[in-house]
């Protein structure tokens, strides 16, 4: 019985290298949308935690005709105060439910302080380097200037 050899296909070492490529490139694309997409979930989550904390140091404010210490800060929020003042009116579970403190991004907490600089208190984080100052996800972000942020990589 005679064997007929047959020529054995393969892939080329160009059509290697140009799959590999192909690969790189979906890899790469799928990479920067995933990143976008984490940056409008920061910048979210940064709004709402703004709000949630606003709302809550507003109605703190209301039961108690004045914000809590730097002292206090916002740990007030979830637990009443024992150091002065003291409030008065003080919900059983507080002012964000038992909850806990809401940490910003980048799982820092947020700097509160009491008499703030321009408004009554100031509530911002410092963004993602954590350090004073800066544009895009690294800018000093708070209720007053939340509507100014950006974290578009692309913008920077």
């Amino acid at each position: 019985m005679k064997r007929i050899l047959r020529k054995q296909k393969g892939f080329t070492l160009t059509e290697i290298l140009i799959a590999l490529a192909i690969v790189a490139i979906m890899g790469t694309v799928v990479t920067l949308s995933l990143l976008g997409n984490t940056d409008k979930a920061n910048l979210q989550k940064l709004k709402s935690d703004l709000g949630t904390i606003e709302m809550a140091l507003q109605n703190y404010k209301l039961d108690n005709g004045y914000y809590p210490t730097t002292e206090q800060g916002l740990r007030a929020l979830i637990e009443k105060p024992t150091t002065n003042p003291v409030p008065q009116n003080y919900p059983r579970n507080g002012y964000l439910g038992s909850r806990a403190i809401p940490t910003d991004p980048w799982k820092r907490e947020y700097i509160y302080m009491q008499p703030g600089r321009n408004h009554d208190y100031d509530l911002y984080t410092l963004g993602a380097d954590g350090r004073p100052g800066g544009e895009g996800e690294n800018m000093d972000i708070s209720p007053w200037n939340v509507h100014e942020a950006n974290f578009n990589r692309d913008n920077q």
